[in-house]
């Protein structure tokens, strides 16, 4: 195959892993009209932790639609590189040397970057990490801010990407991590 169509056959190859599952999570919605005060919930999709409340990356996305959140990815900038969810602002919460061996200062880490986040403390703040324990400890952290809609996305990232949710990643970064994918 010629190297010059390489990234292009790698992002194909990545819309029709992902297309069928975006296509299944749309169709498994629970709400009934698009205002976020309308979704019905059921107890596996929304659950209420102290300050902040969990959600599944399904209800997540539909929320996202109305585009009035904040998202928040609290992982390391070598996890963000390599796929998240558009829009994202990325404030690690820690160094986490198992994803990236680059150890980042105290500031700048959310910690002491909480200031970063909107100053609205009413917005809608979506949290996530890889598999959802960073992502819960920030929204704990961003509650006890101020912030009275904090949304913790269950199961991080490897949830989102598991259902079908899409993510914005580098083509070069994803043939570099997973060339026997091609």
């Amino acid at each position: 195959m010629n190297k010059q169509y390489l990234p292009g056959f790698a992002i194909l190859i990545a819309l029709l892993i992902i297309a069928p599952g975006i296509a299944e999570a749309v169709s498994e919605t629970d709400y009934t009209e698009t205002d976020y005060t309308e979704i019905d919930y059921t107890e596996t999709d929304y659950t209420t932790s102290v300050g902040y409340q969990n959600i599944t990356p399904c209800v997540a996305s539909e929320i996202l639609e109305q585009k009035c959140v904040f998202i928040l990815d609290v992982r390391t900038p070598a996890e963000y590189k390599h796929g998240h969810i558009g829009g994202a602002k990325l404030i690690p919460l820690k160094n986490v040397p198992a994803y990236d061996p680059v150890n980042l200062s105290d500031s700048q880490l959310l910690p002491n970057r909480i200031n970063e986040l909107p100053k609205n403390k009413d917005i809608k703040v979506f949290v996530y990490c890889k598999a959802g324990n960073r992502g819960a400890a920030a929204s704990q952290l961003i509650a006890d801010s101020g912030y009275k809609n904090v949304y913790n996305i269950q199961g991080g990232i490897d949830s989102w990407v598991n259902g079908g949710c899409p993510i914005v990643f580098d083509p070069t970064e994803w043939t570099a991590s997973y060339p026997s994918n091609l």
